[in-house]
Protein backbone atom coordinates (compact mmCIF):
# COMPACT_ATOMS: atom_id res chain seq x y z
CA UNK A 1 0.00 0.00 0.00
CA UNK A 2 1.33 3.41 -0.93
CA UNK A 3 1.04 6.30 1.54
CA UNK A 4 0.63 9.92 0.57
CA UNK A 5 3.56 12.21 1.31
CA UNK A 6 2.34 15.33 -0.47
CA UNK A 7 0.11 15.92 -3.50
CA UNK A 8 1.16 13.28 -6.09
CA UNK A 9 4.13 11.99 -4.09
CA UNK A 10 3.78 8.68 -2.27
CA UNK A 11 5.87 6.51 0.04
CA UNK A 12 6.10 2.95 -1.25
CA UNK A 13 8.93 1.53 0.87
CA UNK A 14 9.26 -1.14 3.53
CA UNK A 15 8.71 -0.61 7.27
CA UNK A 16 11.21 -2.97 8.89
CA UNK A 17 10.07 -3.40 12.50
CA UNK A 18 12.16 -6.55 13.00
CA UNK A 19 15.54 -5.21 11.90
CA UNK A 20 18.13 -5.83 14.62
CA UNK A 21 21.46 -4.81 13.08
CA UNK A 22 22.74 -2.90 10.07
CA UNK A 23 26.04 -2.71 8.16
CA UNK A 24 26.73 -6.26 9.22
CA UNK A 25 26.58 -6.12 13.01
CA UNK A 26 28.26 -2.71 13.30
CA UNK A 27 25.04 -0.77 13.89
CA UNK A 28 22.42 -1.85 16.40
CA UNK A 29 18.78 -1.11 15.61
CA UNK A 30 16.66 -0.31 18.69
CA UNK A 31 13.37 0.93 17.24
CA UNK A 32 13.08 -0.72 13.84
CA UNK A 33 13.88 1.12 10.62
CA UNK A 34 12.49 1.77 7.18
CA UNK A 35 13.72 1.54 3.62
CA UNK A 36 12.04 4.51 1.99
CA UNK A 37 11.18 4.39 -1.70
CA UNK A 38 8.96 7.01 -3.29
CA UNK A 39 6.55 7.12 -6.22
CA UNK A 40 5.88 10.43 -8.01
CA UNK A 41 2.84 10.42 -10.29
CA UNK A 42 2.71 13.55 -12.43
CA UNK A 43 2.47 13.53 -16.24
CA UNK A 44 5.49 11.27 -15.91
CA UNK A 45 5.71 8.56 -13.29
CA UNK A 46 8.95 8.30 -11.34
CA UNK A 47 10.10 5.59 -8.96
CA UNK A 48 12.64 6.93 -6.48
CA UNK A 49 14.84 4.04 -5.25
CA UNK A 50 13.75 0.57 -4.16
CA UNK A 51 14.22 -1.53 -1.00
CA UNK A 52 16.55 -4.18 0.39
CA UNK A 53 16.84 -7.48 -1.50
CA UNK A 54 15.20 -9.61 1.27
CA UNK A 55 11.98 -7.62 0.70
CA UNK A 56 12.17 -7.34 -3.09
CA UNK A 57 9.25 -9.59 -3.96
CA UNK A 58 6.95 -7.96 -1.42
CA UNK A 59 8.05 -4.56 -2.72
CA UNK A 60 7.37 -5.43 -6.36
CA UNK A 61 4.02 -7.02 -5.51
CA UNK A 62 3.03 -3.89 -3.60
CA UNK A 63 4.19 -1.68 -6.48
CA UNK A 64 2.21 -3.75 -9.00
CA UNK A 65 -0.92 -3.38 -6.87
CA UNK A 66 -0.61 0.40 -7.12
CA UNK A 67 0.52 0.93 -10.72
CA UNK A 68 1.08 -0.85 -14.01
CA UNK A 69 4.86 -1.25 -13.96
CA UNK A 70 5.02 -0.37 -17.65
CA UNK A 71 3.71 3.09 -16.78
CA UNK A 72 6.89 3.88 -14.81
CA UNK A 73 8.66 6.40 -17.03
CA UNK A 74 11.84 6.89 -15.01
CA UNK A 75 13.70 5.29 -12.11
CA UNK A 76 15.94 7.47 -9.97
CA UNK A 77 18.70 5.71 -8.04
CA UNK A 78 20.09 8.09 -5.45
CA UNK A 79 22.54 5.54 -4.03
CA UNK A 80 23.59 2.05 -5.09
CA UNK A 81 23.91 0.42 -1.66
CA UNK A 82 21.88 -2.79 -1.42
CA UNK A 83 19.38 -1.53 1.16
CA UNK A 84 18.20 0.97 -1.50
CA UNK A 85 18.87 -0.86 -4.77
CA UNK A 86 18.30 -4.45 -3.67
CA UNK A 87 15.00 -4.82 -5.56
CA UNK A 88 16.22 -3.11 -8.72
CA UNK A 89 17.53 -6.21 -10.49
CA UNK A 90 14.25 -8.10 -10.07
CA UNK A 91 12.26 -5.04 -11.10
CA UNK A 92 14.34 -4.45 -14.24
CA UNK A 93 13.61 -7.97 -15.42
CA UNK A 94 9.98 -6.84 -15.69
CA UNK A 95 10.63 -3.38 -17.21
CA UNK A 96 14.14 -3.74 -18.72
CA UNK A 97 14.18 -0.61 -20.89
CA UNK A 98 13.12 1.90 -18.22
CA UNK A 99 15.61 4.80 -17.99
CA UNK A 100 17.63 4.92 -14.77
CA UNK A 101 18.90 8.32 -13.61
CA UNK A 102 21.92 8.24 -11.32
CA UNK A 103 25.52 9.40 -10.92
CA UNK A 104 28.43 7.90 -12.85
CA UNK A 105 29.66 6.25 -9.66
CA UNK A 106 26.19 4.74 -9.15
CA UNK A 107 26.49 3.05 -12.55
CA UNK A 108 29.77 1.56 -11.38
CA UNK A 109 28.20 0.48 -8.09
CA UNK A 110 25.10 -1.06 -9.63
CA UNK A 111 27.01 -2.93 -12.32
CA UNK A 112 29.52 -4.09 -9.73
CA UNK A 113 26.76 -5.56 -7.59
CA UNK A 114 24.31 -6.85 -10.20
CA UNK A 115 26.43 -7.28 -13.31
CA UNK A 116 26.45 -5.44 -16.64
CA UNK A 117 22.91 -6.09 -17.79
CA UNK A 118 22.60 -3.34 -20.39
CA UNK A 119 20.33 -1.14 -18.30
CA UNK A 120 19.39 2.24 -19.77
CA UNK A 121 21.52 4.51 -17.57
CA UNK A 122 21.34 8.31 -17.76
CA UNK A 123 24.23 9.88 -15.83
CA UNK A 124 23.42 13.16 -14.06
CA UNK A 125 25.41 15.88 -12.30
CA UNK A 126 24.58 18.61 -9.82
CA UNK A 127 22.11 21.07 -11.36
CA UNK A 128 20.86 18.69 -14.05
CA UNK A 129 17.08 18.44 -14.18
CA UNK A 130 14.35 16.17 -15.50
CA UNK A 131 10.93 17.49 -16.56
CA UNK A 132 8.14 15.30 -15.16
CA UNK A 133 5.17 17.39 -16.28
CA UNK A 134 2.62 19.75 -14.70
CA UNK A 135 5.41 22.33 -14.54
CA UNK A 136 7.48 20.21 -12.14
CA UNK A 137 11.09 19.13 -12.41
CA UNK A 138 13.50 16.90 -10.58
CA UNK A 139 16.80 18.64 -9.85
CA UNK A 140 19.78 16.42 -9.03
CA UNK A 141 22.44 17.25 -6.42
CA UNK A 142 25.56 15.08 -6.15
CA UNK A 143 26.26 14.13 -2.52
CA UNK A 144 29.65 12.50 -3.07
CA UNK A 145 30.79 10.55 0.03
CA UNK A 146 27.61 11.30 1.95
CA UNK A 147 28.06 8.55 2.54
CA UNK A 148 29.22 6.69 -0.59
CA UNK A 149 30.97 8.10 -3.70
CA UNK A 150 27.81 7.42 -5.73
CA UNK A 151 25.33 9.25 -3.49
CA UNK A 152 23.06 12.04 -4.67
CA UNK A 153 19.93 13.86 -3.56
CA UNK A 154 16.96 14.78 -5.74
CA UNK A 155 14.79 17.88 -5.37
CA UNK A 156 11.19 18.09 -6.59
CA UNK A 157 10.15 21.60 -7.62
CA UNK A 158 6.78 23.11 -6.65
CA UNK A 159 6.27 20.44 -4.00
CA UNK A 160 9.62 21.56 -2.56
CA UNK A 161 10.69 18.11 -1.39
CA UNK A 162 14.36 17.20 -1.00
CA UNK A 163 14.84 13.44 -1.33
CA UNK A 164 18.09 13.38 0.63
CA UNK A 165 19.08 9.69 0.47
CA UNK A 166 21.08 8.63 3.56
CA UNK A 167 21.74 12.22 4.65
CA UNK A 168 19.36 13.40 7.39
CA UNK A 169 18.11 9.85 7.99
CA UNK A 170 17.54 7.82 11.12
CA UNK A 171 17.19 4.14 11.84
CA UNK A 172 13.72 4.24 13.32
CA UNK A 173 10.36 2.93 12.18
CA UNK A 174 7.60 5.55 12.19
CA UNK A 175 4.32 4.13 10.93
CA UNK A 176 2.90 7.60 10.34
CA UNK A 177 5.94 8.46 8.16
CA UNK A 178 6.54 11.97 9.52
CA UNK A 179 8.85 13.14 12.31
CA UNK A 180 6.09 15.12 14.03
CA UNK A 181 4.27 11.82 14.54
CA UNK A 182 7.20 10.35 16.47
CA UNK A 183 8.69 10.92 19.91
CA UNK A 184 10.82 14.02 19.38
CA UNK A 185 13.61 13.15 21.81
CA UNK A 186 13.82 9.64 20.40
CA UNK A 187 13.92 10.71 16.77
CA UNK A 188 16.63 13.32 17.34
CA UNK A 189 18.69 10.86 19.36
CA UNK A 190 18.41 8.36 16.52
CA UNK A 191 19.31 11.04 13.97
CA UNK A 192 22.41 11.94 16.00
CA UNK A 193 23.33 8.28 16.56
CA UNK A 194 23.02 7.78 12.79
CA UNK A 195 25.26 10.79 12.17
CA UNK A 196 27.86 9.69 14.72
CA UNK A 197 28.18 6.17 13.34
CA UNK A 198 27.64 6.68 9.60
CA UNK A 199 28.06 10.29 8.53
CA UNK A 200 30.69 11.63 10.98
CA UNK A 201 33.75 10.54 8.95
CA UNK A 202 32.59 12.93 6.23
CA UNK A 203 31.92 15.95 8.45
CA UNK A 204 34.06 18.35 6.36
CA UNK A 205 32.01 17.37 3.32
CA UNK A 206 28.79 17.82 5.30
CA UNK A 207 29.75 21.43 6.05
CA UNK A 208 30.52 22.06 2.38
CA UNK A 209 27.36 20.37 1.11
CA UNK A 210 25.06 22.15 3.58
CA UNK A 211 26.47 25.47 2.35
CA UNK A 212 26.00 24.36 -1.25
CA UNK A 213 22.36 23.38 -0.71
CA UNK A 214 21.64 26.67 1.07
CA UNK A 215 23.33 28.59 -1.79
CA UNK A 216 21.01 26.92 -4.32
CA UNK A 217 18.19 28.85 -2.62
CA UNK A 218 15.69 26.04 -3.04
CA UNK A 219 12.56 26.35 -0.88
CA UNK A 220 12.36 23.16 1.20
CA UNK A 221 9.03 22.12 2.69
CA UNK A 222 10.03 18.51 3.33
CA UNK A 223 13.20 16.46 3.61
CA UNK A 224 12.54 12.84 2.71
CA UNK A 225 15.49 10.59 3.61
CA UNK A 226 15.89 6.94 2.74
CA UNK A 227 15.71 5.70 6.32
CA UNK A 228 13.36 6.78 9.07
CA UNK A 229 10.89 9.62 9.25
CA UNK A 230 10.24 12.41 6.75
CA UNK A 231 11.00 15.88 8.11
CA UNK A 232 8.09 18.28 7.51
CA UNK A 233 7.80 20.33 10.72
CA UNK A 234 10.45 23.00 10.13
CA UNK A 235 12.55 20.56 8.06
CA UNK A 236 15.61 22.81 8.06
CA UNK A 237 16.08 22.02 11.76
CA UNK A 238 17.80 18.76 10.79
CA UNK A 239 20.01 20.65 8.31
CA UNK A 240 20.96 23.06 11.10
CA UNK A 241 21.63 20.09 13.39
CA UNK A 242 23.96 18.56 10.77
CA UNK A 243 25.83 21.85 10.48
CA UNK A 244 26.33 21.82 14.26
CA UNK A 245 27.29 18.13 14.44
CA UNK A 246 29.82 18.57 11.63
CA UNK A 247 31.62 21.34 13.54
CA UNK A 248 33.53 19.32 16.17
CA UNK A 249 30.35 18.83 18.16
CA UNK A 250 30.53 18.25 21.91
CA UNK A 251 28.45 18.65 25.03
CA UNK A 252 29.52 18.92 28.65
CA UNK A 253 29.94 15.17 28.94
CA UNK A 254 32.77 12.74 29.66
CA UNK A 255 32.45 9.08 28.74
CA UNK A 256 34.48 6.37 30.45
CA UNK A 257 34.95 3.18 28.42
CA UNK A 258 36.72 0.15 29.83
CA UNK A 259 37.34 -3.54 29.46
CA UNK A 260 38.33 -5.66 32.42
CA UNK A 261 39.64 -9.15 33.13
CA UNK A 262 39.64 -9.48 36.92
CA UNK A 263 37.81 -6.22 37.78
CA UNK A 264 40.87 -4.11 38.59
CA UNK A 265 40.45 -1.84 35.56
CA UNK A 266 36.73 -1.72 36.31
CA UNK A 267 37.48 -0.31 39.77
CA UNK A 268 39.59 2.43 38.21
CA UNK A 269 36.82 3.26 35.73
CA UNK A 270 34.26 3.82 38.46
CA UNK A 271 36.71 5.75 40.60
CA UNK A 272 37.41 8.05 37.64
CA UNK A 273 33.70 8.60 37.06
CA UNK A 274 33.15 9.44 40.72
CA UNK A 275 36.01 11.95 40.70
CA UNK A 276 34.77 13.62 37.51
CA UNK A 277 31.39 14.13 39.15
CA UNK A 278 33.05 15.46 42.28
CA UNK A 279 35.19 18.02 40.45
CA UNK A 280 32.54 19.03 37.91
CA UNK A 281 29.01 18.28 39.18
CA UNK A 282 27.37 19.75 36.07
CA UNK A 283 29.25 17.42 33.72
CA UNK A 284 27.34 14.37 32.50
CA UNK A 285 29.37 11.23 33.19
CA UNK A 286 28.66 7.88 31.55
CA UNK A 287 30.50 4.59 32.06
CA UNK A 288 30.45 1.63 29.67
CA UNK A 289 32.00 -1.82 29.70
CA UNK A 290 33.05 -2.40 26.10
CA UNK A 291 32.07 -6.07 26.39
CA UNK A 292 28.56 -5.35 27.65
CA UNK A 293 27.46 -2.45 25.44
CA UNK A 294 27.05 -2.24 21.67
CA UNK A 295 29.90 -0.25 20.16
CA UNK A 296 27.58 2.05 18.18
CA UNK A 297 25.80 3.05 21.40
CA UNK A 298 29.13 3.88 23.04
CA UNK A 299 30.17 5.86 19.96
CA UNK A 300 26.95 7.89 20.21
CA UNK A 301 27.94 8.92 23.74
CA UNK A 302 31.54 9.63 22.73
CA UNK A 303 30.28 11.81 19.88
CA UNK A 304 28.48 13.97 22.45
CA UNK A 305 31.47 14.06 24.82
CA UNK A 306 34.20 16.66 25.16
CA UNK A 307 36.56 14.03 26.58
CA UNK A 308 36.83 10.31 27.21
CA UNK A 309 38.80 7.99 29.48
CA UNK A 310 39.65 4.55 28.11
CA UNK A 311 40.91 1.62 30.12
CA UNK A 312 42.05 -1.94 29.50
CA UNK A 313 44.22 -4.45 31.30
CA UNK A 314 47.41 -5.54 29.58
CA UNK A 315 46.81 -8.84 27.77
CA UNK A 316 49.62 -10.62 25.90
CA UNK A 317 51.66 -7.42 25.63
CA UNK A 318 48.61 -5.57 24.31
CA UNK A 319 45.01 -4.87 25.28
CA UNK A 320 41.76 -6.79 25.30
CA UNK A 321 40.73 -7.82 21.79
CA UNK A 322 37.28 -6.32 22.36
CA UNK A 323 38.81 -2.96 23.23
CA UNK A 324 41.19 -3.11 20.26
CA UNK A 325 38.26 -3.80 17.94
CA UNK A 326 36.27 -0.95 19.45
CA UNK A 327 39.15 1.52 19.05
CA UNK A 328 39.65 0.42 15.46
CA UNK A 329 35.97 1.21 14.83
CA UNK A 330 36.29 4.53 16.68
CA UNK A 331 39.27 5.50 14.50
CA UNK A 332 37.19 5.07 11.35
CA UNK A 333 34.76 7.77 12.51
CA UNK A 334 37.42 10.54 12.57
CA UNK A 335 36.14 12.52 15.55
CA UNK A 336 37.94 15.81 16.14
CA UNK A 337 38.55 18.17 19.06
CA UNK A 338 38.16 15.66 21.90
CA UNK A 339 40.56 14.89 24.76
CA UNK A 340 41.31 11.41 26.10
CA UNK A 341 43.01 9.72 29.04
CA UNK A 342 44.16 6.12 29.45
CA UNK A 343 44.23 3.78 32.41
CA UNK A 344 44.54 0.10 33.19
CA UNK A 345 45.89 -2.74 35.29
CA UNK A 346 48.62 -5.20 34.44
CA UNK A 347 50.21 -8.27 35.93
CA UNK A 348 53.68 -8.51 34.45
CA UNK A 349 54.67 -6.34 31.50
CA UNK A 350 52.22 -3.40 31.45
CA UNK A 351 52.15 -2.31 27.78
CA UNK A 352 48.37 -1.75 27.80
CA UNK A 353 48.40 1.99 28.41
CA UNK A 354 50.97 2.55 25.68
CA UNK A 355 48.81 0.65 23.19
CA UNK A 356 45.70 2.57 24.24
CA UNK A 357 47.51 5.87 23.88
CA UNK A 358 48.82 5.05 20.41
CA UNK A 359 45.43 3.87 19.16
CA UNK A 360 43.61 6.91 20.53
CA UNK A 361 46.14 9.30 19.01
CA UNK A 362 45.69 7.59 15.64
CA UNK A 363 41.94 8.00 16.12
CA UNK A 364 42.43 11.77 16.38
CA UNK A 365 42.11 12.27 20.14
CA UNK A 366 44.30 14.64 22.16
CA UNK A 367 45.63 12.17 24.75
CA UNK A 368 46.78 13.79 27.99
CA UNK A 369 50.09 12.73 29.56
CA UNK A 370 48.51 11.81 32.93
CA UNK A 371 47.59 8.14 33.18
CA UNK A 372 46.75 5.52 35.78
CA UNK A 373 48.72 2.30 35.63
CA UNK A 374 48.16 -0.26 38.36
CA UNK A 375 49.99 -3.52 39.04
CA UNK A 376 47.41 -6.26 39.58
CA UNK A 377 44.78 -4.32 41.58
CA UNK A 378 44.66 -0.56 42.21
CA UNK A 379 45.98 0.58 45.57
CA UNK A 380 45.93 3.94 47.37
CA UNK A 381 48.85 5.19 45.28
CA UNK A 382 46.86 4.78 42.05
CA UNK A 383 43.65 6.18 43.50
CA UNK A 384 45.58 9.24 44.69
CA UNK A 385 46.62 9.95 41.08
CA UNK A 386 43.03 10.12 39.84
CA UNK A 387 42.19 13.72 40.96
CA UNK A 388 45.08 15.18 38.96
CA UNK A 389 44.22 13.13 35.87
CA UNK A 390 40.61 14.30 36.08
CA UNK A 391 41.68 17.92 36.55
CA UNK A 392 43.82 17.74 33.41
CA UNK A 393 41.01 16.06 31.48
CA UNK A 394 38.54 18.77 32.52
CA UNK A 395 40.85 21.72 31.81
Amino acid sequence: MKKNVKNNVYWIGYMDWDLQTFHGDDYTIHHGSSQNAYLIQEEKTVLMDTVWAPHQFEFIENLQSEIDLNKIDYIVVNHGENDHSGSLSALMKLIPDTPIYCTANAVKSLEGQYGKQGWNFHVVHTGDSLDIGHGKKLIFVEMTFLHWPDSMATYLTQDNILFSMDAFGQHIAVEGLFEDQANQEQIFNEAMRYYANIVAPFSPLVTKKVKEIVAMDLPIDMIAPSHGAIWRENPLKIVEAYASWANRYQEDQITVVYGTEWHGTEKLAYALAKEIQKQSPQTVVKVFNVDHTEKDDIVFEIFKSKAIAVGSPTILNGILASMAGFLYYLKSLKFKGKKAAVFGCYGWSGEGNKVLREMLEKAGFDVISDEIKSSFNPEKEEYDQIPQLVKTLLD
